[in-house]
């Protein structure tokens, strides 16, 4: 039986983070879907700069991934309970509260473990692991 694991994020401007995160989920089991969030669904931060259908894509091309897709326009929970994961690997700083998470997959009757993601940290101090430091360092660099 292949056990399934669900990551998700914005991931716009892709870094060594996010590589990081999908490569630990990954380890989690023996598939990994990742679901995009809709830029117009973004709201604990600025939205992502680059296009859903952009995000996807390059989610979908990297290694760790076995498939990338859009998340639900209204309720996050939806691809969830079609995928039916294993486990849901969260990002080891992204907002969510995992507790809640569980809450919510047991009021729906879905079997399924939440964990966390390892933090990488940088190996440098020239090496960013954020977009928001990215946009950072492009206006500071580059200039409005």
């Amino acid at each position: 039986m292949v056990k399934r694991v669900v990551a998700q994020g914005t991931f716009d401007i892709l870094h060594p983070g996010h590589v990081h995160y999908l490569r630990d989920a990954a380890a989690m089991g023996d598939e990994l879907v990742v679901i995009v969030a809709r830029g117009e669904n973004v709201t604990h931060k600025q939205p992502p700069i680059l296009p859903n259908s952009q995000r996807v894509a390059m989610i979908e091309a990297l290694e760790p991934v076995d498939r990338a897709l859009l998340g639900h326009p209204d309720d996050i929970f939806t691809p969830i309970e079609d995928l039916d994961p294993d486990v849901i690997a969260l990002g080891h700083d992204q907002h969510h509260d995992s507790e809640a998470i569980q809450a919510e997959l047991e009021r729906r009757g879905i079997d399924c473990a939440v964990e966390r993601a390892s933090a990488r940290e940088p190996d440098s101090e020239e090496e960013l692991l954020s977009t928001g430091l990215i946009i950072d360092r492009i206006i500071e660099r580059r200039g409005r």
